[in-house]
């Protein structure tokens, strides 16, 4: 379950591209909150901590804003397509108590019946859950699955409170034999 991570913001008066790039070269990232129909809110906040939160999936974040607390989730992250650096980063408003639909990643555990091997089809699954307990990951076991055999999304194990938003019948993963190759003499 996800634990909100505390991140010091501050509020900033000026916009554009000329601006920004000052602020990413003070190691300072442009971030916008909204949610809740509250009007946007535009901050900055350090950019090494920042990289740190946004590499998980559904990062819960406790903002802490001229000394009072907002509790946040990462809704989109901007980086520049060759250097990976991040640019920009919009925050959305959760409450406790509060549900969230996210996309949560599905991580395979185990290994198939020998000479098998396992498809995964689906890498993410939506979920409904608390925003304030959202799963890192789905984990689906595979251990000793035979040729044929299929995980679909309504055999997941879930937490109370989390229920699915993809289709029950969507298949996660397949089991199959893979092809053999031909000799170089048939090719």
């Amino acid at each position: 379950m996800s634990k909100a991570v505390k991140l010091a913001a501050e509020a900033r008066e000026s916009f554009g591209k000329g601006v920004a790039r000052k602020l990413r070269a003070a190691g300072k990232t442009p971030v916008v909150v909204y949610g809740h129909g509250s009007n946007p809110v535009h901050l900055t906040v350090e950019t090494h901590p920042l990289s740190l939160i946004v590499r998980q999936a559904n990062a819960l974040v406790e903002l802490q804003i001229n000394g009072k607390a907002q509790l946040v989730l990462v809704k989109d992250v901007q980086k520049d397509p060759v250097r990976q650096l991040i640019e920009h980063v919009d925050f959305l408003i959760v409450k406790k108590g509060e549900t969230v639909e996210v996309e949560v990643p599905v991580v395979l555990e185990g290994e198939t019946f020998p000479g098998t091997i396992a498809v995964q089809v689906l890498n993410t699954v939506l979920v409904e859950a608390p925003a304030i307990s959202i799963p890192e990951n789905l984990v689906v076991s595979i251990e000793a699955l035979e040729e044929g055999a299929q995980v679909l999304v309504k055999d997941l194990n879930l937490d109370h409170g989390i229920t699915v938003v993809t289709d029950a019948g969507e298949v996660i993963v397949s089991v199959i034999v893979p092809l053999e190759e031909l000799p170089e003499d048939e090719k």
